[in-house]
Formats: C-alpha cells, structure tokens, sequence
C-alpha cells in the first residue's frame, strides 16, 4: 500500500529550510548561504522510503517586500501554504519571534509542526523559553528542536512525517530527488558560490542563467559536461566586483562551482562564465520571468 505525504517548508531568512530540505533528501537541490533571501522561487524535494513517498516545498523566506522580486517571493510564500496538507514552521532560537512570523503563525490553517533550529547554539533554557513563546502563538500538533547542522531531530520529524502520511499513489518515481529540471539546479549552485564569495551589496541583484550545456570526451576517454554560464548583476560597478581583480573572483566563483557541479552530476565539469549587466531587473516583470522565477 502505498502512501504519500506532502510539506510545505515555511519561515523567515536564514533559519536553515534549505539546509534542511537538502539534509532530508541527502542531496544539495538548494541554495544555502548566510545571506538572506537565498531561496527565490519554491523548490520540490522528493524523498521515498519504502511505501511512502515524501514530497517537500522549500519556499522563500518570509520578509516585507521591497521590490518586484520580493513581491513575487512573499506571493510564493502565500501560495505554498494555502491549501497545504502539512506544514513545518521553521525558527531560528538564536533570534527573536518578529512580527512577520506572528503574522504567517495567524493565518496557518494546515496541520503545523514547529521545527526550531540551531539549538547547539543556545542554553537550553533559551530553547525553552522560544518555545513556549511560538506555542502560545499557534496550535502545532508537533514542537521538534533541531539542530540540522548535527542532524539532530531529523529523524524525529520523520518519524511524525511517516505517522502524517496518507494512503495514495508516489506522484514522482521513486528515485527522484527533485522537480527542478538540470539547468535551474546547475544556474543555483554557481549562485550559491557568488553569494558565499561575494560582498554584502552585490548578491541580491545576481542572477545565474545557463546559456548551452553539452557533452564530450577528453583525450584519455573521460566523459566531461560543458557548460556555459551567465552571471547577470544590477550594475556596471557591481560586474568589476563579480569578476574581480584580473578575473580573480569569477575564476574563484567558477572554481567552487565547478566542484558542487562534479560532485552533483558525478561527471568532470568543464564550467566557462560570463558576466553581463541588466540594471534593475528585479523591478522588471519580464526579466524576472525571464530569469526562472515564476
């Protein structure tokens, strides 16, 4: 008999959805940085085990908008819940309760599982006392403390996921990790490396296209992926500072990427980048479409 169970991933910036969706899956399907706002669009994670298929949306963090972008991020945060079967809230006990996460907590319909993160990084009094602060806000019908650096409440969590799950058929195949077709995963992973590497004012207006993708074979007979890349910023000062000095951080942006590429799709990368200009695009409806966001 088998069964599925589909959860929606909700929370502010930088609590750790991502890094949990990719610890649940076993795989990096999504950006994670410290930089807030990593998550743009909604990402599906598929996991099965055994009869029951599990099938995961990681979603932006929620925050106020301030642009077209994070309008249509908050609107993907909105939609992912409506009508959502289970739904884990996820914090961060190293920070206060806002008031955006009070707001989101209010309009909750689905059954709810508080999951707060980091708790290796605060006296367990502080997690207890966060926790008795979201619960008077909302009505989970689990509270789990994590710490998904240590994977420590992960198989808790899937524990009460498994007892959640529903009697119906697996809507991917069984070997799927995600939805998300190979160009988005490789245009996230050179992402993920420009956030990690670059300063505070230049990541929020990058944007990562893959422009072709081929195949080959080198000399000694070893199959490599070649793709080519194109890293859109919002200014002209901002594309000296994604290539850097020389070519020296594109070079170490396309370096790093390169690894997770190889390391993802298990073939040798041959990774070339390009950085172009498209100031204001996240005021932009097309380039924003254009770009993979809705």
């Amino acid at each position: 008999m088998t069964k599925n169970a589909f959860i929606t991933i909700i929370g502010k910036p930088n609590v750790g959805k991502s890094s949990l969706l990719n610890a649940i899956i076993g795989e990096k399907i999504a950006a994670v940085s410290c930089k807030p706002q990593t998550t743009r669009t909604q990402i599906t994670g598929v996991l099965t085990q055994g009869e029951t298929q599990y099938v995961f949306l990681d979603t932006p963090g929620m925050h106020k908008a301030k642009n077209k972008l994070s309008q249509h991020m908050v609107k993907t945060v909105a939609e992912s819940v409506n009508g959502a079967e289970i739904i884990i809230f996820m914090a961060d006990c190293t920070r206060k309760i806002n008031d955006v996460e009070k707001e989101m907590l209010a309009s909750l319909k689905g059954s709810t599982i508080l999951v707060l993160n980091k708790t290796d990084a605060v006296p367990k009094e502080t997690v207890a006392k966060q926790i008795s602060e979201y619960a008077s806000l909302a009505d989970f019908c689990e509270v789990i403390p994590m710490s998904v650096y240590k994977r420590d409440g992960i198989d808790i969590l899937m524990n009460k996921l498994q007892s959640m799950s529903q009697q119906g058929p697996h809507f991917f195949p069984d070997d799927s990790i995600t939805d998300q077709p190979e160009k988005v995963l490789m245009a996230e992973m050179i992402r993920e490396k420009a956030l990690e590497l670059l300063s505070d004012e230049v990541p929020h207006g990058i944007a990562v296209t893959i422009e072709k993708i081929s195949e080959s074979v080198s000399a000694n007979n070893e199959d490599i992926l070649n793709i080519d890349a194109t890293i859109f910023c919002e200014r002209e000062s901002h594309k000296g500072i994604v290539i850097g000095k020389g070519g020296s951080m594109l070079k170490k942006i396309g370096s790093q990427a390169r690894q997770s590429l190889e390391q993802f799709f298990r073939i040798k990368v041959n990774l070339k980048c390009w950085v172009k200009v498209k100031e204001g695009w996240r005021n932009s409806e097309a380039l924003i479409k254009n770009f993979g966001f809705y």
